[in-house]
């Protein structure tokens, strides 16, 4: 369990260490957001298609599918004590984006049932999901 978590940190900081490509100001932006320090939030997929950098979102204006991956630790039920990796995908609709906008899509994982939001610029909620959700325990 601990080797595949290794290799998504390395693999994170290798991502890191690239600098983002520049804001397109035809497109929307979307920056990933967990609430949760130690939580892993990237990016998956962009209208069923996986993306080769999972750091943020950069979309054409109008209506898109994002899908997140998001993984967290669960407390163990039984008599492990160690809390076990979950990772699940988590899809976000939205019909309305803008060319120009800057977006924020956080998840979050409450009472060990993840969900996520995506805010507009002004902090507003414009879109969630909390059904369309696939985990590994």
């Amino acid at each position: 369990m601990r080797q595949p978590m290794m290799l998504i940190a390395l693999s994170t900081l290798g991502a890191c260490a690239s600098p983002l490509p520049p804001v397109d100001s035809k497109q929307a932006w979307i920056d990933l957001y967990t609430m949760t320090p130690g939580k892993l939030l990237m990016a998956d997929r962009l209208d069923g298609e996986r993306l080769n950098d999972g750091r943020f979102f950069q979309v054409t204006p109008g209506r898109h599918e994002l899908t997140v991956r998001f993984d967290f630790e669960v407390k163990s039920s039984g008599f492990s004590v160690d809390p076990v990796e979950r990772t699940c995908y988590l899809k976000v609709r939205y019909d309305h984006f803008e060319a120009g906008q800057r977006y924020r899509l956080e998840a979050r994982a409450p009472a060990m049932r993840p969900s996520a939001y995506l805010y507009d610029a002004q902090r507003k909620v414009v879109a969630e999901e909390a059904n369309d959700i696939f985990c590994i325990p």
